[in-house]
């Protein structure tokens, strides 16, 4: 509790026969009329207000926030709770033991290394759709994953009893989303100290990107780093600039035909376009109150697609009716109401609440909304439905182009981009959408395949991957049962799935499972091939499994560029398949369609799904249920016991996890022949005092990118390839390739991951002419090309500084800590872009790494950088004086012309971070003021 309450805050709340001490908002001038969400900031820095760290004025600052001003006042929040996935949340507790270790290694206590908020983590991110297709294909695919995850499960059963308040949610109960919405979200959290329950917002942060789905619940919470998630654990606050936020007015409902996803993906559009990354968007007005939960949080969950660190509804009946249906208690459905009425946290509290101040506006009439797509390649580029089939025709063309890869495989280079010095369109997923040619001349590659006896043919655009998958939809039963619907009117009409279609059913919670076993539905949607394949993202984190054999065939021998289908919220490329080009998100009703038509090069309104029994054509219309059915079925089949039975003991698991050894003692045992698990080299003769930055001398270009680089780009999560040098290290480590498992589930091996940096598939360094992958020119070899992991080893070797040089939006993505972690262990210094996305920056200064970026209207090509040069970067030493240089100023020297020189500005934008980056990294600063 605050020692300081300079505003004279503090008081009690009485709800039913209990007292509950809270922060009065109204003791600050200017409350009244902040977006609920700068309240939800507000009643933080009162209660957490010390007088050093937390101010009377950072308060004062905050009442008074001028809305129209850019941000410049630094404020410290303490989310109250932290949430991770396995996937970043292993390398967390990792760094977590590995502090431990550091700790009494420099003479402190190793207790001392222990959450200080609750953290809960869901494995929900490594289960792979091995099987498919059939029964037992969910019981297969637990079996696989417990035998590829066995030591990483154990390490987190330790991690489980070694430190308080940390808690997992064992394999096979759902994805980190759904369950924290369903589950784990509090609304209000109340907290026990010096003998006072405290009752306060919840507000957390999460390893995952995606962990703004929960501000669909009034809960202010969004992805950062693993690395700074683990600081938040251990108590320290995010240091963050008071946001400008966007307010984005609502009016209408949702017209027939179109769905939540829909309203998605037209969202993402026009945030996208209209600008918010680092704002938070904030909606109001009278359309919120028709918005049903799962669809707030389904458009909460989209946040990151449109750049914004939150996207959150304010708490109003219908957060109440929710939490009341997934089985809270009524204490704390009272305390929700009287708490949020009380704070003039309630949405349209009357005609006597004043309209909050925004930054910024924007409107969306719900009944404009139309059915959508978004693809092939970003979220934010929406296709309506009507105009898919001549979006893909015209897209088409920059997939099927050949050229000559660096091992004499043909591989795809987009046509508008046949040298790495062309135009950046179309790079690592370009800045806006392929676009070329004009739809007519379709390239078409006919190739005649059999599949289990049945004859077919296979051709450029078939919709190889059709997966009804990730937290964003299938949380939202409207969506999923329209997709059951579908299913079941499909099967009565004698409709079948074409047969080179890989279908996958992987539900955010078993609570679908439920509703769709009580509604009578999984026949039908088995009948199409959609069996339950697990619990967990699969598809769209890049585990959709190979697809089927004699389609990779087809594919890989004759390059065809063929498409995924989900209802995800990722597309990148490479992301979810390496033999597929092109990824569309839809919703599951869409993904369904998409699987009966077996192609993109389809129209719905013009093209027959097939024909019935009696001969007759049927289209989607015919097919797709009334919103009035799908309503009325949901009603039937959802119940509050639904809830109450699934997470009645969701820590507990099943055998499996139970009968998993549990290693014990307060420090980690590592295994020296682990492939999965090893001690990280952050805190390797680290000492108490600081060693003061340098300057940086003599450095060399490690890649030279284009735009919209994103974290998979950087650190991919999927398959891990025979080849590449993480392949060449597993394979001399004694791992055969059937268990090489993805970069994801080994982000707990500093080698794999080390050896994964800017190794996706797709990744084109421009210091290369035409060649996708990890690879680079290695200058300690006279240019020649080598991959990225061993001209960086050289290069170390050889004492040689390095950097990256890219173009706009460079690490947009998932908050993927690894991300920061290689580029820091590949020995790069500094990052040198013309725009960053929000968490990769953060995370770079994190690992000790500059970001720098070019001066306003210029790049690497304008400035005739070609990645050749030898770089130096003098007046980071300012930064030893406790000021933080606003540009520092870069040479490059190249060899027989004159040197370029300019001032890059240094993006290191709080103290915090400048701290930080002093101390070497975010996690040396947090050790370091634990010891002392």
């Amino acid at each position: 509790m605050t020692s300081t309450d300079s505003f004279k805050a503090h008081g009690e709340l009485q709800v039913g026969d209990k007292a509950y001490d809270i922060y009065r908002l109204a003791a600050v001038e200017g409350s009244e009329t902040l977006p609920f969400s700068l309240k939800v900031l507000l009643e933080n820095l009162l209660r957490t207000e010390d007088g050093a760290n937390i101010t009377a004025d950072h308060i004062r600052a905050l009442g008074g926030w001028d809305e129209n001003a850019e941000p410049d006042t630094e404020i410290q929040f303490t989310p109250g709770r932290v949430i991770m996935q396995d996937f970043t949340g292993v390398p967390c507790v990792v760094d977590l033991a590995t502090m431990r270790e550091a700790v009494a290694d420099l003479g402190g206590n190793p207790e001392k290394i222990n959450p200080l908020a609750p953290a809960e983590l869901v494995i929900d991110h490594s289960v792979i759709i091995d099987v498919f297709g059939r029964q037992d294909a969910f019981e297969r695919n637990v079996e696989i994953e417990y035998e590829r995850n066995n030591e990483r499960y154990k390490f987190l059963r330790w991690g489980q009893t070694a430190f308080d308040d940390f808690k997992v949610v064992p394999p096979g109960t759902g994805i980190v989303h759904q369950v924290n919405i369903e589950h784990l979200a509090r609304t209000v959290m109340t907290r026990e100290i010096d003998g006072a329950t405290v009752a306060y917002p919840d507000t957390c942060v999460g390893t995952d990107s995606h962990t703004t789905m929960v501000n669909g619940l009034g809960v202010l919470g969004w992805g950062v780093g693993g690395i700074e998630a683990e600081a938040a654990m251990l108590g320290q606050p995010v240091s963050m600039l008071i946001p400008r936020v966007v307010g984005f007015k609502l009016s209408g409902s949702i017209p027939e035909g179109a769905t939540a996803t829909d309203v998605v993906l037209t969202i993402t559009e026009m945030l996208r376009k209209h600008g918010v990354v680092g704002k938070f968007v904030e909606f109001y007005g009278d359309g919120v109150a028709q918005v049903p939960l799962a669809n707030r949080a389904t458009i909460g969950n989209m946040s990151p697609e449109f750049g914004s660190t939150c996207a959150i509804f304010p708490i109003d009946s219908v957060t109440i009716d929710y939490l009341r249906l997934t089985g809270r208690s009524e204490e704390s459905l009272a305390l929700v109401e009287a708490y949020a009425k009380e704070q003039g946290m309630w949405l349209n509290a009357g005609p006597d609440q004043p309209e909050a101040r925004y930054s910024e506006r924007l409107e969306l009439d719900l009944s404009s909304v139309v059915p959508s797509i978004a693809g092939p390649k970003r979220p934010q580029d929406r296709i309506a439905l009507t105009d898919a089939k001549e979006s893909f025709r015209k897209v088409l063309p920059t997939y099927v182009s050949h050229h000559e890869g660096d091992d004499g495989t043909a591989s795809s280079f987009p046509a508008s981009d046949p040298t790495p010095q062309g135009s950046p369109d179309g790079q690592n997923g370009g800045d806006k959408p392929a676009d070329e040619g004009n739809g007519s001349d379709r390239p078409t590659q006919k190739v005649a395949i059999t599949i289990n006896g049945q004859e077919a043919e296979v051709d450029h655009g078939i919709v190889a991957i059709a997966s009804i998958t990730s937290c964003t939809n299938t949380s939202n039963p409207s969506v999923m049962m329209a997709a059951a619907m579908l299913a079941k009117n499909a099967v009565e009409r004698g409709l079948t799935v074409a047969p080179w279609v890989k279908t996958s059913m992987a539900p955010g919670s078993k609570v679908v499972t439920g509703y769709y076993d009580k509604a009578g539905m999984w026949p039908y949607l088995e009948k199409l091939g959609f069996h339950l394949v697990g619990y967990g993202c699969t598809t769209c984190i890049g585990n959709s499994g190979p697809i089927i054999d004699e389609v990779s065939k087809a594919v890989n021998d004759n390059d065809l560029a063929v498409v995924s289908v989900l209802s995800g919220n990722r597309n990148f490329e490479g992301r979810i398949n390496p033999d597929v080009k092109m990824n569309y998100l839809a919703s599951p009703p869409l993904v369904i369609a998409y699987a009966l038509a077996g192609t993109m090069d389809f129209d719905f309104e013009t093209d027959a799904l097939g024909k019935d029994t009696d001969g007759n054509d049927v289209f989607l219309k015919d097919i797709w249920p009334a919103p009035a059915d799908v309503e009325a079925t949901i009603a039937g089949a959802i119940s509050q016991e639904l809830f109450t039975k699934d997470y009645a003991d969701v820590f507990a698991g099943d055998e499996r996890w139970q009968s998993l050894p549990t290693p014990e003692g307060n420090t980690f045992e590592w295994d020296a022949e682990s492939t999965y698990v090893r001690k990280p080299p952050y805190f390797d003769g680290m000492q108490m005092e600081t060693t003061p930055v340098t300057d940086i001398e003599g450095a060399r270009v490690l890649a030279k990118l284009g735009d919209s680089v994103t974290t998979d780009h950087i650190s991919p999560a999927g398959a891990i390839k025979t080849d590449s040098p993480a392949g060449k290290y597993l394979a001399e480590h004694g791992v055969e390739r059937k268990d090489f498992n993805s970069y994801g589930s080994r982000r707990g091996n500093h080698e794999v991951m080390i050896r994964g940096t800017f190794a996706n598939i797709r990744l084109k360094n421009l210091l290369l002419d035409g060649v996708e992958g990890g690879f680079t020119r290695d200058f300690t070899q006279g240019g020649e090309q080598s991959t990225i992991f061993d001209a960086s080893a050289n290069y170390q070797a050889a004492g040689t500084p390095l950097v990256i040089l890219a173009g706009k939006e460079y690490g947009s993505g998932s908050s993927r800590d690894w991300a920061a972690k290689g580029t820091a262990l590949l020995g790069v210094r500094a990052v040198i872009t013309e725009s960053y996305e929000r968490i990769h920056r953060s995370n770079l200064i994190g690992m000790g790494v500059i970001p720098l970026q070019f001066p306003q209207g210029e790049n690497a090509d304008s400035l005739g950088l070609d990645g050749t040069e030898t770089f130096s970067i003098s007046g980071i030493t300012e930064l030893n004086e406790g000021r933080t240089p606003k540009t520092v100023k870069v040479a490059a020297s190249r060899e027989g012309k004159d040197d370029v020189t300019f001032d890059a500005v240094v993006r290191i934008d709080t103290p915090g971070e400048a701290d930080y980056y002093r101390n070497g990294g975010i996690l040396q600063y947090v050790l370091r003021s634990l010891v002392k």
